[in-house]
């Protein structure tokens, strides 16, 4: 659900996502709604991967999980061949929990934000 990792550093990243006709989440040429939470979900990841592999030096990065969104906003749903834009700020570290800001665009417009909560496991991948 994220194409690329535009930019990142220790607190936030930029992903996008090309919404293609042949993505899971698309009906009658709609990212549904409800996509955009594992959109910035994933956004999340490829920040806290980017964090743990080229700030921190680790090999392997932490698994996460979804604990929690809240404040959902959604206001628009975007279109096979939009680009979605998703910006994430870490806010807050709670020991094996990170609390993040997520907001997602199509150009200019914003069209969806949320907090999500992400719990990291002890376990590592080498993904």
């Amino acid at each position: 659900m994220v194409d690329r990792l535009v930019s990142a550093d220790e607190k936030s990243a930029e992903t996008a996502l090309e919404v293609r006709a042949d993505n899971l989440f698309v009906e009658d040429g709609v990212l549904k709604p409800y996509a955009l939470v594992e959109v910035m979900a994933q956004s999340c990841a490829a920040q806290l991967g980017y964090a743990d592999k080229c700030i921190h030096g680790h090999n392997d990065v932490r698994i996460g999980y979804i604990g929690s969104v809240k404040k959902m906003l959604v206001d628009a749903a975007p279109r096979v061949g939009e680009t979605l834009t998703t910006h994430v700020q870490m806010l807050e570290d709670f020991g094996d929990m990170r609390m993040a800001a997520a907001e997602c665009f199509i150009g200019e417009r914003q069209i969806a934000t949320a907090e999500l909560v992400i719990t990291l496991a002890e376990e590592r991948t080498n993904s």
